[in-house]
């Protein structure tokens, strides 16, 4: 499995994928979004898989933007299109039921911190440098950072990052809350994976309901967030993963859950 910008290992429930630009930074194209699109659609789809790990190929950048030599001609109406195609990327990264890590592995700038905050949440590297510039090239955020970043951060930090186009640093980025964890370069990819390991070895209608109640919750008052949960947490009691779990808990044993 793979495309041509891409590279994809399905391992034991957990496949990593490589966006496989090195001599442009891995630099998001209009291209590259359509194979990511077509990519986690299909991961998504796969049976097999229960957890995705995303990085950049090289020692450099995770991504190190969008694609400005494309964008540079850009009218409005090609630039709407091309913002809503990014849009729809990291919405559906973002809604989709099984768990996404980010490994920014260097640069992750403008659309690549976009796909990066899409995740559910990112590891970094020693050397990665983070933060939306847009406003220096004069234009702004158009894959949701204003929105991610504002809701992540609050406001007033995400304006003094968008408004400035500052670079975070790894350990900034730790400080502000973007990532949770910094790692040495050679270690990124290996706990990423780890981590990854781990959530498929649990029940995956569970970790896709609790995706899905932070992620909905976020937008509700407190007590309507409550209520969606306990609907949530009710419906597993009709799966077979609850009772393989349970049961295999009271037998002392390692589940098999099935996703079903």
């Amino acid at each position: 499995m793979g495309t041509e910008n891409l590279l994809v290992d399905i391992k034991d429930g957990v496949a990593l994928l490589t966006i496989n630009r090195p001599k442009v930074l891995n630099a998001l194209h209009t291209s590259v979004i359509a194979e990511l699109q077509e990519t986690f659609e299909a991961l998504n789809a796969n049976q097999a898989v229960k957890a995705v790990v995303i990085t950049g190929s090289g020692e450099k950048a995770f991504v190190a933007g969008a694609d400005i030599a494309e964008m540079a001609v850009m009218d409005a109406q090609q630039a709407l299109v091309f913002a809503r195609t990014g849009q729809k990327l990291v919405n559906y990264i973002g809604t989709m039921p099984k768990p996404v890590i980010a490994a920014v592995n260097g640069f992750a700038l403008g659309g690549g911190m976009e796909l990066a905050l899409a995740c559910d949440f990112i590891y970094a590297s020693e050397n990665a440098k983070m933060g939306l510039p847009e406003v220096t090239l004069g234009i702004m955020p158009g894959f949701g950072g204003s929105q991610k970043f504002a809701r992540l951060l609050g406001r007033s930090r995400a304006n003094e990052l968008i408004f400035t186009g500052k670079m975070l640093t790894a350990a900034e980025a730790k400080e502000w809350g973007i990532v949770n964890a910094v790692l040495p370069l050679a270690e990124l990819v290996g706990k990423a994976l780890e981590t990854a390991a781990r959530i498929a070895g649990n029940g995956l209608l569970g970790v896709a309901h609790v995706k899905e109640a932070i992620r909905r919750g976020l937008d509700m008052t407190e007590p309507d967030g409550m209520d969606y949960e306990s609907v949530l947490f009710a419906s597993l009691f009709a799966s077979r993963d609850q009772k393989e779990g349970m049961g295999a808990f009271v037998e002392k044993r390692k589940p098999n859950f099935t996703g079903s």
